[in-house]
């Protein structure tokens, strides 16, 4: 007997759709009302945004009595509606938009008070960059520390630190004033010198190490913003204690572009390329215009990657309303030293770009940068001061476009001669949820 398959599968097809029918005829009608309170509702929920705001007037002194009327806050240019406002005065919170106490009982006269909440005492980071600090700088760097225990950490404060590198320091958030003591004592630097970059391995990018060191250090910066985002009403500061940060330093020294004649630092192993070339009667590779060239390209590109980073890095910290206070131990920098033949020219350029890359991180989220001076005490009181006496605004945004993400900031004062320091934006992070 021969077995016609194509019968038997088209037997089984029909079974199954004639099944499949009498199933949808047996299923019950829905409803148009039904089939559409069915359909999933999202909403997007925009939590409170918060922004810390210092306010200064000629003379530097903090501005204590202004009140919400006088303080306009706007996001992509749009004006915000102010719905919380405090103030942390002398360590002191007060809530200005807090409903005044109830009259007292007859007979009892009682002097003025502001109501106070119960959030008090600020959240420092502190951060030994020690892949950036020059290893001959221990000692200062360690004094500067020394110092910052005795200035900013006040009684209720809170604290941690951590090193990037081979100082091996992890601390988190503690009272405990003998963990920094502790830590301090660990502190090494460990940063390039001028003739490890110069003579070291380099790619297309520039000096590959120095890329690298860089990643590593950014790279715990933002770990310890995210989480600090999850740290809501209290003053937090960053205290980044580094040498900055430069992607294409000596750029003519590494790639031999310079006289191999000349007393400075560079490349030995171009130099050698260089004498050759000059005795054949060829052209010096210092003089080829092709590879001047491609030396600047390669520091435009090094320098949009720099801002790139760093833009990162300020993104984060803005997200976590947590300012960056950025101090190079260097202080007040002048040649380098004896034993470090490095170019004049290339030194400044590398002096300036690593203090503007600090600069970067100050400005960018409303902090002040300790550069280029020696007067690191008066540095340190105004990071004291800037973190103790400070408004807090707080508003729900009515951006036109609810799923933008990077936003702009602006806050102005209604009152003149005031100069106002806040972070410049933030990076929204929608949340949907599914009812």
């Amino acid at each position: 007997m021969r077995l016609n398959r194509s019968g038997v599968w088209t037997t089984v097809w029909l079974v199954a759709l004639t099944a499949g029918l009498c199933a949808q005829s047996a299923a019950p009608a829905v409803r148009p009302s039904q089939a559409a309170s069915q359909v999933p509702t999202f909403r997007l929920q925009i939590d409170l945004v918060r922004s810390d705001i210092v306010v200064r007037d000629d003379r530097g002194n903090f501005v204590s009595d202004l009140t919400k009327d006088e303080f306009e806050i706007f996001e992509d240019g749009v004006k915000q509606a102010v719905v919380s406002m405090t103030m942390s005065h002398g360590g002191r919170v007060t809530n200005l938009l807090a409903p005044p106490p109830a009259p007292p009982p007859e007979g009892i006269i009682l002097p003025p008070t502001r109501r106070t909440n119960d959030v008090s005492g600020r959240i420092f980071v502190f951060l030994v960059d020690d892949l950036h600090l020059q290893f001959h700088n221990t000692v200062r760097v360690r004094e500067i520390f020394k110092k910052i225990s005795k200035t900013l950490i006040h009684d209720g404060d809170q604290f941690a630190i951590v090193s990037t590198g081979t100082s091996s320091i992890a601390v988190g958030l503690t009272y405990d004033r003998k963990r920094l003591d502790e830590s301090i004592e660990k502190i090494i630097g460990g940063e390039l010198r001028p003739s490890d970059i110069i003579d070291g391995p380099a790619n297309s990018d520039g000096p590959t190490e120095v890329r690298h060191r860089a990643h590593v250090a950014f790279a715990t910066v933002y770990d310890v913003l995210l989480h600090l985002e999850q740290v809501r009403d209290r003053r937090k500061a960053f205290v980044y204690v580094s040498d900055g940060y430069h992607f294409n330093p000596f750029s003519d020294a590494r790639m031999g572009l310079m006289d191999p004649n000349s007393p400075f630092l560079q490349n030995s192993m171009l130099r050698t390329i260089n004498d050759l070339d000059k005795s054949d009667g060829n052209t010096i590779l210092g003089q080829d215009p092709v590879a001047r060239y491609q030396a600047r390209e390669s520091g435009v590109f090094a320098d949009a990657d720099l801002a790139r980073e760093l833009g990162e890095v300020t993104r984060a910290a803005n997200r976590a309303n947590t300012t960056i206070y950025t101090i190079d131990p260097r202080g007040l920098i002048g040649q380098p030293d004896i034993d470090q033949a490095v170019d004049p020219q290339q030194w400044n350029n590398f002096v300036r770009t690593t203090q503007d890359s600090l600069r970067v991180l100050a400005e960018e989220t409303g902090g002040i940068a300790i550069v280029n001076m020696n007067d690191f005490d008066k540095g340190l009181k105004q990071i004291d001061a800037d973190t103790s006496d400070y408004y807090v605004l707080g508003y729900y945004s009515s951006n036109p476009d609810p799923l933008r993400r990077q936003r702009k900031i602006d806050v102005r004062v209604r009152r003149p001669g005031m100069s106002v320091f806040f972070r410049k934006d933030y990076v929204f992070r929608p949340v949907l949820t599914q009812r």
